[in-house]
């Protein structure tokens, strides 16, 4: 594993590590990589929102905890995935836990370096509106599918 993104082989196939070579050079100087062990928890549910976290290497678990203490997973990210991105543009606190499955390699940003970056390369802002967008429509399939039993897809009939 590279600690360059520039470096890096699997980049190509990462939607933020495909960044044009000035951005990219930009976004290597702001990040420090990290190997955590399997069982680090990079951030908890309800901690302030310090950064984000772009998944290089393994799997990370994402869970919930209900008011009774249940904790839930809600599914497991792998490399190319960023962590906490929601809570840290908007400054909140982190929605869900994510906990290491196995060995994995994280390139963590700091959300006020994050921010800085963003607004001096405006052009992966719309990167990054896609990814909160994806992660939005995924949300509105899960509770669909819990909700109503099915899936967009599924549907065969027009609401009216």
């Amino acid at each position: 594993m590279s600690h360059s993104c520039l470096d890096c082989v699997q980049r190509s196939d990462r939607v933020f590590c495909d960044l044009e070579p000035e951005a990219l050079e930009a976004f290597d100087g702001i990040k420090s990589t990290e190997t955590c062990q399997k069982g680090t928890v990079l951030f908890r549910e309800g901690q302030t929102a310090r950064g984000v976290f772009l998944l290089c290497e393994g799997r990370v678990r994402l869970s919930i905890c209900s008011e009774s203490g249940n904790r839930m997973t809600v599914r497991v990210a792998g490399p190319g995935e960023v962590l906490g991105l929601s809570a840290a543009l908007s400054g909140g606190r982190y929605e869900i836990t994510a906990e290491a499955l196995d060995v994995v390699q994280v390139a963590a940003v700091r959300r006020k370096d994050l921010l800085h970056f963003l607004h001096e390369h405006r052009e992966v802002c719309l990167q990054v509106v896609n990814l909160l967008s994806e992660d939005l429509h995924v949300a509105y399939d899960r509770v669909r599918a819990v909700g109503l039993g099915r899936t967009r897809h599924s549907r065969t009939a027009p609401v009216h």
